[in-house]
Order: structure tokens, then C-alpha cells, then sequence
């Protein structure tokens, strides 16, 4: 069976993404050392910081490729999550917008890796 606990992203600064993240989740990390960090969700996920430098096996793909999504509670949330974030001058790279599956934005972590918020539409 497959059930993902675990996410992992490969970062250039360990210490530094575990800033942005601890900012972010609004907690510290439940561990860190020079090549990794690792924070508990409130989901009950973990999220894994390594260093690009260090992981094994070597990775070669950049941020960007993939996303982490959060459900908001509501379209209102989206958009005040996005304005908070855009605040703390995290980078934004989708405005609030209305797509096929619901109301959303995406930023980015320092890395790249695109950081997805959504309010679903009911069907």
C-alpha cells in the first residue's frame, strides 16, 4: 500500500530553508543538523530539508518541478494567505485566481519548490 508520510525536498542551504519554513509553519524543526532539518506538520507529515550537496543518490533535478499543496477553509483564506505571504516577502508566483478545480495561488520557498493554496470548488 502506498502512503506518503514523508516530504522531502533537496535544498541548497539546509539552515537557511529551515528559516523560511520554521517562519512559515510557525514552529521549529523538530531536528537539524548542517545537512538536513526536519519539521512536523500539522497534518501529522513530516517535511524534509537536504541539502542538494549531500543527498543520496545525487539528485539533478531544480526546484520547481513538483508541488506542496494546502487546503485553505475558504476562498477568503486564499486570498488573505496570499497577501500574508506576499507580506513577509515570500515570492508569489500566481496571484489568487479562479481555475477549473478552485480558488489558488502559489508562491515559492527559497529553492523553487512552488508551494500551492486552494479552496476547492464543490461539485
Amino acid at each position: 500500500m502506498f502512503d506518503a508520510h514523508f516530504i522531502l525536498l533537496h535544498v541548497e542551504s539546509p539552515a537557511a530553508s529551515a528559516r523560511f519554513y520554521a517562519d512559515l509553519i510557525g514552529q521549529p524543526p523538530l531536528e537539524q543538523s548542517p545537512t538536513f532539518a526536519m519539521f512536523a506538520l500539522p497534518s501529522g507529515a513530516r517535511l524534509g530539508l537536504w541539502s542538494r550537496h549531500t543527498v543520496e543518490p545525487a539528485a539533478a533535478a531544480q526546484g520547481g518541478a513538483a508541488e506542496i499543496a494546502m487546503v485553505a477553509p475558504s476562498a477568503q483564506a486564499v486570498d488573505a494567505t496570499c497577501a500574508a505571504w506576499s507580506g513577509r516577502g515570500i515570492t508569489i508566483l500566481q496571484q489568487p485566481t479562479d481555475l477549473d478545480f478552485g480558488r489558488t495561488f502559489t508562491a515559492a520557498d527559497p529553492d523553487g519548490h512552488r508551494l500551492r493554496v486552494f479552496w476547492p470548488f464543490e461539485s
